[in-house]
């Protein structure tokens, strides 16, 4: 395994890599998000547009089997810096983490905590960031595809200094698996000081 970091302009080659990765592992609980190529890479446009993007790679021989993303979050879209104006943050110190993906036959072999480590590391180095964030769906306690085995990563999160803020709460849409159309899903926020 090898892990390799892109910043700015360098991530380019590996969006489609990241596109492809989002879609297969967000396609499980809790995202279940039914995803394409055209899709993704304007979401992910956003990181392409960063001078300051980061991806994280994490590559078994060529093969891309896990990313992780950052990007400062006035660089971001309306929907996630939205709720940290209006509650009174500055945009401006918060690093924010887009995503980590991982293969699952790659899992528990410490490179989620890598993920993590690698992105607030980047953050540090940028020197004007105080906090770093992330956010995550929300989908009830009973949703009928909900597996009977579906572990949450608050602890995971906890572990790691996040704090969970339930009062930073946004929307962003996609379409979930058997929809016919995007819908809106709750999404809340987790932070960590950078020290």
């Amino acid at each position: 395994m090898q892990i390799k970091t892109l910043c700015g302009e360098a991530i380019a080659p590996h969006i489609d890599d990241l596109a492809r990765l989002r879609i297969e592992v967000f396609r499980a609980f809790p995202y279940l998000y039914d995803g394409s190529l055209d899709y993704e890479r304007d979401y992910l446009g956003t990181y392409a547009r960063s001078p300051e993007s980061l991806f994280v790679l994490a590559l078994d021989g060529d093969r891309v089997v896990g990313a992780a993303t950052g990007v400062p979050m006035a660089d971001e879209t309306e929907e996630f810096r939205r709720p940290f104006v209006e509650a009174g943050w500055n945009p401006d110190e918060i690093f924010y983490f887009g995503e980590s993906v991982l293969l699952p036959e790659y899992r528990g072999q410490g490179l989620g905590v890598r993920f993590f480590e690698e992105r607030e590391a980047y953050a540090r180095r940028l020197g004007r960031f105080r906090h770093c964030a992330f956010c995550a769906v929300e989908r009830p306690a009973d949703h009928p595809l909900r597996p009977a085995d579906h572990v949450q990563l608050n602890d995971f999160w906890a572990n790691r200094g996040y704090v969970h803020q339930p009062t930073l709460r946004t929307e962003y849409r996609w379409k979930d698996v058997g929809e016919t159309c995007e819908t809106a899903k709750p999404m809340s926020f987790w932070l960590r000081e950078l020290i």
